[in-house]
């Protein structure tokens, strides 16, 4: 038999240096008179920021409203644009109805600068809202009165009293019209 050589371990019996913190030298603590300052200081610069905000939204407010009248001021000029010419037209078509003596060639005047002016505000969304034959609509038409009427069905318009407009797909002023109300009953006579 063969001997196993000894693999004792000895333990050391003073243990391993561990190293321990020293107690912390008390590090010079802020004095409360430093404190007080430095909060002072903080407050100071927190309040000059919240000044300066303060006065930014304000004139941030100013500027809007500003800008905000001059766009309400100068929204239509696009349109002033295009309605002068049809101005002066309208008053050379006066002038020329002054010396002319033919109603027919007043009317025609009249009539080109209508159309110049209802494409000129057409290019500008305002549309025009005659629903002559057309199913009665109360979103868009103003009924004013009933009428019997063998030609026109029940609850469609029979005539336009006045045309109503929309601009840009918002109703301004909606149809005024008359609506059928069907052929005439005959009334039964009382016994």
């Amino acid at each position: 038999m063969s001997e196993t050589p000894s693999t004792d371990i000895k333990e050391d019996p003073t243990p391993a240096a561990i190293p321990v913190p020293e107690p912390a030298t008390p590090a010079a603590a802020p004095k409360p008179e430093d404190q007080l300052a430095a909060a002072r200081q903080e407050a100071a610069a927190s309040y000059d920021r919240y000044t300066r905000a303060v006065a930014d939204l304000e004139n941030f407010r100013k500027r809007t409203l500003r800008e905000k009248d001059e766009l309400r001021q100068f929204a239509t000029s696009g349109l002033m644009d295009d309605v002068i010419p049809i101005l002066d037209n309208l008053g050379l078509g006066l002038a020329a109805a002054a010396q002319q003596t033919d109603a027919k060639a007043i009317i025609s005047g009249v009539t080109l600068v209508l159309e110049q002016f209802k494409t000129t505000l057409a290019r500008h969304g305002l549309k025009e809202v005659k629903p002559d034959g057309q199913r009665f609509d109360p979103h868009l038409h103003e009924c004013i009165s009933h009428q019997p009427s063998a030609e026109v069905a029940e609850e469609h318009v029979m005539q336009v009293v006045r045309a109503g407009y929309t601009l840009n797909g918002r109703l301004l002023r909606p149809a005024s019209v008359i609506v059928s109300s069907g052929p005439a009953q005959a009334t039964e006579a009382k016994s």
